[in-house]
């Protein structure tokens, strides 16, 4: 077993304690440098990260291979990398880029049968009289038509 797999196995034993969390990106480096990035349904703590890392480290022996671990939580503006991250972020401002290349800006309302539904705003002329006056509209994507998803972050 590769020590990727080994610390795959270290992971998924450690997060099934604790339903929550979950893994969100795992990778080793050539020189055995770890990154481990987990995320949660209700965020993730400093103190979810030192158990996970403790946990990792005490079953790894540093005779048999030397390595570095780091253990970090998901970003906020990283892209979305499963499905279970949109559901966790309904309700929030986000910006989905599609394969063709399209980008819509809009609140995420969830994710359903692999569709990720967003509503978005715009500014369009009043059907009588003048002016302009504010549609909402949902969009609907199928996942496999998503490039990328951000949380976009506004003060």
């Amino acid at each position: 077993m590769n020590l990727k797999d080994k610390v795959k196995a270290l992971v998924d034993s450690e997060l099934s304690q604790q339903e929550s969390l979950f893994l969100a990106d795992l990778s080793v480096g050539a020189d055995n440098s770890i990154r481990i990035t987990i995320d949660g349904d209700n965020g993730v703590g400093i103190d979810d990260c030192i158990q996970l890392s403790r946990a990792v480290e005490g079953a790894l022996d540093r005779e048999e291979v030397d390595f570095s671990l780091e253990v970090t939580s998901f970003g906020a503006t990283e892209p979305f990398v499963m499905a279970r991250q949109y559901a966790k972020n309904a309700g929030r401002t986000v910006q989905v880029t599609t394969t063709d290349g399209h980008v819509h800006e809009g609140t995420l309302k969830g994710i359903a049968e692999e569709q990720v539904v967003i509503e978005v705003e715009s500014r369009e002329p009043k059907p009588v009289g003048k002016g302009k006056h504010t549609v909402r509209r949902a969009l609907s994507f199928p996942l496999s038509d998503i490039k990328e998803t951000k949380v976009i972050i506004k003060f």
